[in-house]
């Protein structure tokens, strides 16, 4: 016994030099695993730093007994650290919890142009270039036509838009860009009691919507018009409600959901018995469905909200709420002008949900389109909401009571749940001043505003908060009227 002992201890002295190199070895690969996310110890970490200051040798080169003694002890510690470390079996590395990857969001739909306004000889052209002609559609609203066309492989979409803009009818070409409902996905935890009954509701007496009002509102019809995604029209919410759903999407495309647009619907005509009334519940409403759905991601193209708006026009729409947002487009803004200057049409869009530092949102930045921003019930601003010169009115949109889209309601965030009470208060004015402009009735709600921020209008609240003043338009105001 005594011999194998003896010839085990001469072997690990004779190794010595192998082991030290081992050690040094393995303390690099203790440090990778570190590396790759574990960012514990495993217990054995006292000897992995030699960072004392008598484990270099003296400046004049000589080796001191104490100092031979040290090395030894550190030897001894290096070999049984070793040995540990050949009969123990590495940690598995730690799993590094990763978020979901991003949704991509593109701008607008690949390879596609759209055009308005372009004659026969242009599209023509248009063909002869390799550029293939996918849809028109006949704007009978504004007696005119819009075309959407696949341009040629090997040619990009700005280099697209500048050729088509040379042609002699090619002024309004642009891409098919995408937009998205203006909603936060995460519904804040409410502040405010879990009842919210008509006028008791805080966004009503924020704006001070009048209380005398019947289901017709303030008496002359006028029809409402919304461009949103798919609707529940089975919701207790819109039972009754006078609701014509039309989808201009193309069908073989993904539908959309029905939880943001019937939110919005029952904002605008919601029963009055159900727990989320609406505002103006006795109103015909056209919603249009523009809406699809593609890897995740529920959007709306250009192409199809001009074809939505016409669709509206033609029904008959006096007020349009566009819940939605993206960026600028010639096609779309061309067609928001005409409906205001040729047809008379108020259009009311939501400010956005791209935060204080991000670009305007369209349509809503269009001088055509009334921009609602949204505020809490304190008359906060939403932290989410956009802001600029473009934003002209603001309501509550923070823990707004609507419905959800199965059943039953629930607390919605977003400039998109504010911009159907300022969409609600131009159809009272059209109804009290059928002779007056969209302009005319879009100063008007900005000069009974109730301002807030600095004075005037500013980049946050625009004229500030709307004010009805508990009355409808054009009568006097109740005393104590609008208060929050």
């Amino acid at each position: 016994m005594r011999l194998v002992i003896s010839a085990l201890l001469l072997i690990l002295i004779t190794a010595l030099p192998l082991l030290k190199i081992g050690a040094d070895s393995g303390l690099r690969m203790g440090m990778a695993w570190a590396d790759e996310g574990d960012s514990g110890d495993d217990g054995d970490n006292g000897d992995d730093g030699d960072s004392d200051s008598d484990s270099s040798s003296p400046s004049d080169g000589r080796d001191t007994g104490a100092q031979s003694g040290n090395r030894e002890g550190r030897s001894l510690n290096e070999i049984r650290g070793v040995l540990r470390g050949l009969f123990r079996t590495q940690p598995a590395p730690r799993r590094v919890a990763t978020a979901p990857a991003p949704i991509q969001r593109p701008l607008a739909v690949s390879s596609e142009i759209i055009t308005r306004d372009l004659s026969a000889e242009d599209t023509a052209a248009l063909i002869a270039q390799g550029y293939t002609l996918i849809e028109s559609v006949d704007l009978r609203s504004l007696a005119t036509t819009a075309q959407r066309f696949f341009v040629p492989k090997g040619t990009t979409l700005e280099d697209a838009r500048i050729a088509v803009q040379a042609l002699s009818t090619g002024e309004v070409a642009d891409l098919n860009h995408y937009y998205r409902t203006s909603a936060d996905q995460i519904d804040p935890a409410p502040t405010m009691p879990r009842s919210c009954e008509g006028q008791q509701c805080a966004g009503l007496s924020m704006i001070g919507w009048p209380q005398d009002i019947g289901p017709m509102g303030c008496g002359a019809p006028v029809t409402l018009g919304m461009i949103d995604t798919g609707l529940n029209p089975d919701h207790e919410a819109l039972a009754g409600a006078d609701i014509k759903v039309t989808r201009v999407a193309p069908e073989d495309y993904i539908a959309s959901d029905s939880l943001h647009g019937t939110a919005v619907a029952a904002l605008l005509v919601g029963n009055p018995d159900s727990r989320s009334p609406g505002l103006l519940p006795g109103l015909p409403l056209l919603a249009v469905d523009a809406f699809h759905k593609s890897a995740g991601d529920e959007r709306a193209d250009a192409f199809t909200l001009v074809r939505a708006l016409d669709e509206l026009s033609r029904g008959g729409a006096q007020v349009i709420n566009l819940s939605l947002a993206g960026p600028p487009n010639d096609v779309l803004e061309r067609t928001l002008a005409e409906l205001d200057a040729q047809r008379g049409i108020i259009v009311v869009a939501a400010a956005g949900n791209g935060g204080p530092n991000a670009p305007p949102a369209y349509p809503a930045a269009y001088d055509s389109v009334i921009a609602v921003t949204a505020v809490d019930r304190t008359g906060k601003p939403y932290r989410r909401a956009g802001r600029g010169q473009y934003v002209e009115l603001a309501a509550q949109g923070v823990e707004v009571w609507t419905a959800a889209s199965v059943k039953g309601a629930r607390w919605k965030t977003g400039t998109s749940f504010a911009a159907p009470f300022v969409t609600a208060a131009a159809a009272l004015w059209r109804q009290t001043h059928p002779e007056m402009t969209p302009s005319e009735i879009r100063a008007a709600m900005a000069e009974t505003a109730r301002d807030l921020g600095s004075k005037g209008r500013d980049e946050i609240f625009g004229y500030g908060i709307l004010n009805l003043g508990e009355a409808c338009p054009g009568t006097p105001p109740s005393q104590g009227s609008a208060t929050y």
